[in-house]
C-alpha cells in the first residue's frame, strides 16, 4: 500500500472511531407504563413507586436518560383504571408496571403482547392472569401479596387481642376478584370462631361511613379491612370510623397501624416494588415474563398499636405482643 493511500485510510478511520464511540454510548430510550390506583398525592402510592424508580436506578435506569415513565393515576376507580389501562397499551411501551388484580385485569384483557410486570396480586393463577407461579406462560408476570387463607389468621388475630367478638364487619371490594375470595376465605372459618360476619362494600365514602355506624349500634362488634385499591384509598375514613366507634379492627398492611389502626398483618409491599424493577429491568434486557416466575412475599410483619388498644379499653395479651413485629406505644 502506498504512503498515501495509507494515511487516507488512517485519516478516516481516526473521523469514523469517534463516532462509532458516540453511537455506542448513545442509549435506546425505553418506555415503561405504570398503572396505578392511588390518586397522584397519595403519600403510599408516591413511596411505593418511588421505591420502584429507586430499583430502577440501582440497575442503570435513569428516568430522561434511558428510561420514560408514563404515569396514570387512577384514584381508586374502576371506570378510570379501563380508561388508562386502554390508554398505556396504545402507546405499546416495552413493560407496564400494575398493581392489584382491579388493574392487570383490564390490561390483560387489552393485550396479550405487551409484557406486565404486577404487584400486590393475590392468587393471580385462580384470577386467571398466569397459568401457574412457576411458568406464568403469558405476558404477565410479577408479585403475590398473599393467599387468600390469609383471612383465616386475620380472624384468628382479631379474636385473640378481642376475645368477646361474636359479630366482624368485613370491608371488603366486591368488585374485583381478590375481593370475593379474601371474604370467602374468612367466610369460610368464621364459624369456627363463633362469629357473625357483615359485609361491607368500600364503593365510596358515604356508604361506608353508614354501613359502620350502622354495624356498631349493636355489641361486641370488630372489622376486618381486606387489602384492595379502594381500602386503601379510604384508609384515614376507615381508621377514624373504627376508633370513633370503639370497633377493634385488624388491616392488611403496617401503614395503617401507624396512622392509628388497631393491628395489622401482612407482608412488606413498598419492598415489592423494589423487587418488581428487576423483572422490569430483565424484560427491557429481552427476557420473557412467561419465563420469569411469580415470587410469593417471604415474612409477615405483626404490627400492634398500643396506643389505641388502650384508647379501645383493650389490654393486649401478652403471648401476642412477644410475637408483635412491631409494637407502637
Amino acid at each position: 500500500m502506498r504512503r498515501r493511500d495509507f494515511m487516507t485510510l488512517f485519516g478516516g478511520a481516526a473521523v469514523a472511531w469517534p463516532l462509532a464511540a458516540r453511537a455506542q454510548r448513545a442509549e435506546r430510550m425505553r418506555y415503561v407504563g405504570a398503572l396505578l390506583p392511588w390518586a397522584p398525592d397519595d403519600s403510599q402510592g408516591e413511596a411505593r413507586l418511588t421505591a420502584f424508580l429507586h430499583g430502577m436506578e440501582q440497575l442503570g435506569w435513569s428516568e430522561g436518560r434511558n428510561m420514560r415513565i408514563e404515569r396514570r393515576w387512577a384514584t381508586g376507580d374502576p371506570k378510570r383504571i379501563r380508561e388508562y389501562a386502554a390508554e398505556l397499551i396504545g402507546l405499546a411501551p416495552d413493560a407496564i408496571l400494575a398493581t392489584g388484580s382491579a388493574s392487570v385485569g383490564p390490561l390483560l384483557q387489552l393485550s396479550n403482547t405487551v409484557p406486565i410486570v404486577f404487584a400486590i396480586v393475590p392468587d393471580p393463577v385462580g384470577a386467571g392472569f398466569v397459568d401457574s407461579l412457576a411458568r406464568p406462560g403469558g405476558n404477565a408476570t410479577g408479585f403475590t401479596s398473599f393467599e387468600y387463607g390469609i383471612g383465616a389468621k386475620w380472624m384468628e388475630l382479631l379474636k385473640e387481642i378481642a376475645p368477646r367478638l361474636t359479630r366482624v364487619a368485613v370491608l371488603r371490594d366486591a368488585s374485583i376478584t381478590a375481593g370475593i375470595g379474601q371474604f370467602g376465605a374468612i367466610q369460610s372459618v368464621a364459624p369456627s370462631f363463633g362469629v357473625e360476619l357483615t359485609p361491607i362494600n368500600v364503593r365510596d365514602a358515604g356508604e361506608i361511613g353508614r354501613a359502620v355506624a350502622a354495624f356498631a349500634h349493636s355489641t361486641n362488634g370488630g372489622l376486618i379491612v381486606t387489602g384492595s385499591p379502594l381500602t386503601l384509598a379510604h384508609r384515614n375514613l376507615i381508621v377514624t370510623l373504627a376508633g370513633r366507634h370503639k370497633l377493634p379492627a385488624i388491616f392488611f398492611e403496617r401503614f395503617f397501624v401507624k396512622g392509628g389502626g388497631l393491628m395489622s398483618y401482612g407482608p412488606d409491599f413498598v419492598d415489592q416494588y423494589r423487587r418488581a424493577a428487576s423483572y422490569v429491568d430483565r424484560i427491557l434486557k429481552g427476557e420473557k415474563p412467561s419465563d420469569l416466575p411469580v415470587q410469593a412475599p417471604t415474612k409477615y410483619e405483626l404490627v400492634i398499636n398500643l396506643k389505641t388498644a388502650k384508647a379501645l379499653g383493650i389490654a393486649v395479651p401478652a403471648t401476642l405482643l412477644a410475637r408483635a413485629d412491631e409494637v407502637i406505644e
